[in-house]
C-alpha cells in the first residue's frame, strides 16, 4: 500500500499527473475509434439501401426530391447531351492507364432542367487535345447510371479549381466534380448532384483499351469501400495501450520504491 501511496508523493506526483493525462488520451481515443466504426457502419448501411433501391426514373416530380439524400440510387434519365459545355475530369485512371472523365450536360426530356453525366473514361492522350468531338452521343439518349454527389472539398494534397466568375473563360479541365462551381459557367440550371453512368454489362468495355479506336468514354463503377475499415482494430490498439499504461506505471513506481 505504501508503494502505491508513493504515486502521490512529491517525487511522483507530476509523473503521476502527466501519466494519467495520457491514459485518459487513450482511452478517448479508443471510444472515438468506436464512435467511427459505428458511423462507417450507418454509412455502409445507407448506400447498400440506396443501392438496392429501385431505378429512379428522373423526370417529373421526381427532380423536385432531394436527391442529395440519395447518393448511389441508380436512376434512369433521358435527355439530350449539351456538348458546347462539356468539360472534363483530370487524374482519372482506368485499368492502371491515365486519362480523364467526361463530364457532360445533359438536358433532360421534359424538363428545363440540366444534369452533369460523369459518360466515362478517356485516355490521356485524348484528353490533353481538347478535341473531345469524336466521343459525341448526339441525339435523344436513355442511360442508367446512379447519383453522385458534388465534390465541393478538395482531399488532403488535392488541387482546388478557381470557380469561374462573369467574364472569365471556361474552364475545361476539372480536378472535382463540383457541380456547383461548374454550373457558373453554363447557361441555364443544373440539378445539385451528378449522374455517374453505369457500365453496359452486355457489352463490357475492353480492360486494355485502344485510344485510337474508342468511339464512346468508358463507363466506370464508382469507387465504394463499403469495408468497416481498421477502426474496430484502432480501438483495441488504444485500449491496450492504456491497459499496459494502467498496469505498468504502478509496477515501475513500486520497483523504484524497492530499490
Amino acid at each position: 500500500m505504501k508503494y502505491l501511496v508513493a504515486l502521490f508523493s512529491r517525487q511522483w506526483l507530476w509523473v503521476t499527473l502527466l501519466v494519467s493525462i495520457i491514459l485518459i488520451g487513450f482511452v478517448r481515443l479508443g471510444f472515438w475509434q468506436f464512435d467511427r466504426l459505428e458511423q462507417r457502419r450507418a454509412t455502409n448501411a445507407r448506400v447498400i439501401t440506396q443501392m438496392q433501391s429501385t431505378p429512379l426514373e428522373l423526370s417529373g416530380s421526381a427532380l423536385q426530391s432531394d436527391l442529395t439524400d440519395m447518393e448511389y440510387r441508380p436512376v434512369i434519365v433521358i435527355g439530350r447531351y449539351d456538348f458546347d459545355n462539356q468539360v472534363a475530369l483530370r487524374n482519372q485512371d482506368y485499368h492502371m492507364l491515365l486519362g480523364a472523365h467526361l463530364l457532360t450536360p445533359l438536358k433532360i426530356e421534359g424538363s428545363d432542367l440540366a444534369v452533369i453525366v460523369d459518360r466515362g473514361w478517356i485516355p490521356q492522350e485524348s484528353f490533353l487535345t481538347g478535341n473531345w468531338d469524336g466521343y459525341d452521343e448526339p441525339g435523344t439518349v436513355k442511360l442508367r447510371g446512379v447519383i453522385r454527389l458534388s465534390e465541393n472539398k478538395p482531399q488532403i494534397g488535392s488541387v482546388r479549381d478557381p470557380i469561374p466568375s462573369g467574364g472569365d473563360p471556361s474552364l475545361r479541365g476539372w480536378h472535382l466534380a463540383n457541380v456547383a462551381a461548374i454550373s457558373q459557367q453554363i447557361p441555364y440550371p443544373l440539378l445539385p448532384v451528378y449522374i455517374q453512368k453505369s457500365p453496359d454489362l452486355q457489352n463490357p468495355t475492353p480492360v486494355n483499351p485502344n485510344p485510337f479506336t474508342m468511339t464512346v468514354p468508358y463507363p466506370v463503377d464508382p469507387p465504394l469501400d463499403l469495408t468497416e475499415g481498421n477502426h474496430l482494430s484502432y480501438a483495441l490498439q488504444w485500449f491496450t495501450f492504456a491497459i499496459i499504461l494502467l498496469v505498468g506505471y504502478p509496477v515501475f513506481v513500486i520497483r523504484q520504491g524497492r530499490k
